[in-house]
């Protein structure tokens, strides 16, 4: 989400996670930002405000997605998950913070009829604040603003009120820099020019790749690797070293799967593992986090490559969010998977942040 909301032209200026690896993480991709590794359930508003030294300025948005694992549908569904209970945190923070307007994004499954007391809590605990919430809440497919991969979630939008309230966004897909023309990227146009590592034994040891990527036209491929620019993209520049491509480590399969992973249609499900085999003429699916180790440390099951039969890298999982190619994540397979799966895909929190900025400016 920081990424979106820098791209639709607001300034970050402070990240929290719990964990410390994705505060560190946040710190190598936005150097502007200070990020916090903190529990946030601990934290009163002035508490995050002066860990950030930031002043009581006014502060344009909050935004964030509290973990409600215990909502999802790709998940065990359990009410009495401690992590439900994070939404309401979410809530208290912006009562004491006051930010002129929020977003909270989460799970799907927060619309669903066994959420609705939880749902229905949030929202009298943001309205008792002061605020009013955008109704009806909506929830928007990721593949629909310009992200090769169907990924629903539940978007929240809230303003303090006496706001211009925001609006959600129109489907939309990429504009074409080139012609103007509004397009929808597939699993070939985020794949296709990215190296061969199936051709070099290194990339079951090494993460990253020195060379240049191949020839393309593809204004997705061109967009992810930072060769074009959208018009409305207002993120600062970053400095990369050239033609280095992290994120490329292999996954080692035994023969066996090899042979299982080869015999399985594109768009399909492998019979044992039950992992997607990607389909170049189709969207992905929802990409999964897995679970940390206070759940077991449970792997997600990662899409098989189309024309491939290994898994994804987190560097194709990357381009299948929107995330482009300076960005970074954790060096092991199991912590990058686990970040890009439970991000928010930036294409799809720039749309947002857009609308965001809209009301702010009326």
């Amino acid at each position: 989400m920081s990424l979106g909301f820098e791209q639709a032209g607001f300034d970050v200026l402070a990240a929290y996670d719990i964990e410390a690896i994705n505060a560190h993480t946040h710190d190598l991709n936005f150097p502007k930002t200070k990020a916090i590794a903190v529990d946030l359930s601990k934290k009163s508003g002035q508490d995050i405000l002066d860990l950030a030294k930031i002043s009581r300025q006014k502060i344009d948005v909050i935004f964030g997605g509290p973990p409600c694992q215990g909502f999802s549908l790709g998940g065990k569904r359990n009410l009495n998950d401690k992590r439900n209970q994070l939404v309401y945190d979410f809530a208290r923070l912006v009562r004491q913070i006051r930010p002129a307007y929020f977003v909270m994004e989460n799970v799907q499954g927060l619309m669903q009829e066994y959420a609705k007391p939880v749902l229905d809590s949030l929202v009298r605990r943001i309205k008792l604040a002061g605020y009013r919430i955008v109704e009806p809440i909506q929830v928007l497919n990721a593949a629909d603003y310009g992200v090769p991969q169907r990924r629903k979630r539940t978007i929240i939008l809230g303003y303090l009120d006496g706001n211009t309230p925001p609006e959600y966004p129109s489907p939309a897909g990429c504009k074409g820099v080139v012609n103007g023309e509004l397009f929808n990227p597939l699993v070939q146009d985020a794949l296709s020019d990215l190296p061969a590592i199936d051709e070099h034994e290194q990339f079951f040891d090494e993460d990253s790749f020195n060379g240049d990527l191949a020839k393309t036209k593809n204004q997705y491929a061109l967009l992810m690797r930072g060769q074009i620019k959208c018009p409305s993209d207002q993120s600062y520049p970053r400095v990369i070293e050239k033609n280095q491509l992290t994120g490329c480590l292999r996954t080692r399969h035994s023969k066996t799967i090899i042979n299982r992973f080869s015999s399985t249609l594109q768009g399909s499900s492998e019979p044992v593992s039950r992992y997607i085999r990607l389909a170049w003429d189709n969207v992905a699916p929802t990409l999964r986090a897995g679970t940390g180790t206070d759940h077991g440390s449970h792997t997600a099951p990662r899409p098989i490559h189309p024309p491939m039969p290994r898994c994804i890298t987190t560097r194709e999982a990357a381009r299948l969010h929107s995330f482009p190619d300076w960005f970074q994540f954790h060096g092991t397979r199991w912590h990058g998977f686990r970040q890009i799966g439970n991000s928010v895909p930036p294409f799809l929190a720039k749309a947002v942040a857009e609308k965001v900025i809209e009301a702010i400016e009326l």
